[in-house]
């Protein structure tokens, strides 16, 4: 038997019928059929790719990305998830838009989503702004659909906003299962979120923030450790308790980098910057003080330059769990010694674990096309077992 077909099969007893034709904001929004069932989508596309079968579900349309700060990763697993379901992409520069002119948001999100099936959007800079920003484009869309002005309505896909970074969180734990061998292999596994030194300011909270609020939902031991002054946002803290609670894990917080590290199964070192820091940016920008924001980014240069201690080392290293914690990081990473004098992890430990990072980052096309499929796709499961039935992909 394919493992499609399995995979299918275990599709079918889950309970995602709210799935279709809905958006993809935060993980802890979802249930935990839902969060099983882009796994299970997921593997199953990953499947029919490397066996040459095509998945393209549509045969025309758009995903439209929108994408208010840099990537890579996530830029090119967006598009790698349009194409491979039959979607083409087509890029929002907001700079050569009639967006640089005034247009609203709410007349953008109609006018760009004429043919558009999913809509992907990074806004992640500014607490209390991109959440709202994806919010308001697809209650836009919403709203056109409702009244006739777009055929359909499109799904958006949280590319990463100021509170959780969904792809690239879920993208990590499809990661940990098949490293572990297993979803029901977490369970008791030691996670440390460790803030680490960078000596770039302004890194988003959403990835500390959406590995805290779903690893929680494993049954895992995880703990958020950060220099005092580093915190994140205490809605996300309520959210990993809570989630911990109801799994049987648990979720604590400390100040010390070593004693997050010791014993640890797994290991994501990664620098964010203080959600107070990250408030008053946002009003300072909102105020249009630039020489309030130049102050505040030396100031947390500063305060950063305190805790060059805090990075992943060898000898951190052999602090976890027989020396071979599993390293992650949603990349890039500031490496010691290559990409900057010091920073974020050890050039010697980056290396070792290259080969695991680019596996942990090669989830990410097919979580997202897996968030779009279950939107999409009224009937996933017959979707997946068609797919698997047809001719393989042409090559000439």
């Amino acid at each position: 038997m394919a493992k499609t077909t399995e995979l299918a099969a275990h599709l079918k007893s889950l309970n995602i019928a709210s799935m279709y034709k809905n958006d993809f904001f935060w993980t802890w929004d979802k249930t935990d059929d839902e969060i099983d069932a882009v796994f299970t989508v997921a593997d199953a596309l990953r499947d029919l790719r490397e066996r040459n079968k095509s998945i393209r579900v549509f045969d025309s349309g758009l995903g439209i990305s929108i994408f208010r700060d840099n990537s890579t990763r996530t830029r090119f697993s967006f598009a790698s998830a349009c194409n491979l379901l039959g979607l083409e992409e087509q890029v929002l520069d907001e700079k050569v838009s009639q967006i640089a002119h005034g247009e609203t948001v709410r007349e953008t999100a109609n006018m760009v989503s004429f043919m558009a099936d999913v809509v992907g959007i990074r806004d992640d800079m500014f607490i209390g702004e991109g959440h709202k920003y994806q919010k308001t484009f697809i209650d836009a869309c919403d709203y056109g659909y409702r009244h006739g002005i777009l055929e359909q309505r499109p799904t958006l896909v949280n590319l990463q906003c100021d509170v959780d970074h969904p792809t690239q969180c879920m993208a990590d734990l499809l990661h940990v299962i098949h490293t572990f061998g297993g979803v029901e292999n977490l369970k008791g596994k030691k996670v440390a979120m460790t803030w680490a030194y960078s000596p770039s300011y302004g890194k988003p909270l959403s990835v500390p923030q959406g590995v805290i609020g779903l690893f929680t939902r494993f049954g895992m031991d995880v703990t958020l450790a950060h220099p005092q002054g580093y915190e994140v946002m205490p809605e996300c803290i309520e959210v990993a308790k809570k989630n911990a609670e109801h799994s049987g894990g648990s979720f604590r917080q400390c100040n010390s980098m070593d004693e997050a590290f010791r014993d640890a199964d797994i290991v994501y070192p990664k620098s964010w910057a203080p959600f107070a820091a990250m408030e008053e940016r946002t009003r300072l920008y909102q105020k249009g003080d630039k020489a309030g924001i130049d102050a505040l980014e030396k100031r947390l240069l500063a305060q950063n330059a305190e805790h060059k201690d805090w990075t992943c080392s060898e000898e951190k290293m052999k602090l976890t769990r027989d020396g071979k914690a599993l390293y992650l990081h949603c990349l890039p990473a500031d490496i010691s010694g290559l990409s900057c004098p010091e920073g974020e992890v050890d050039s010697s430990v980056f290396d070792r674990y290259l080969d695991p990072l680019y596996k942990q980052a090669s989830f990410k096309p097919y979580i997202i096309a897996a968030m779009i499929f279950l939107a999409q796709i009224k009937d996933p499961a017959r979707a997946l077992l068609a797919l698997d039935s047809a001719p393989e992909r042409k090559r000439f």
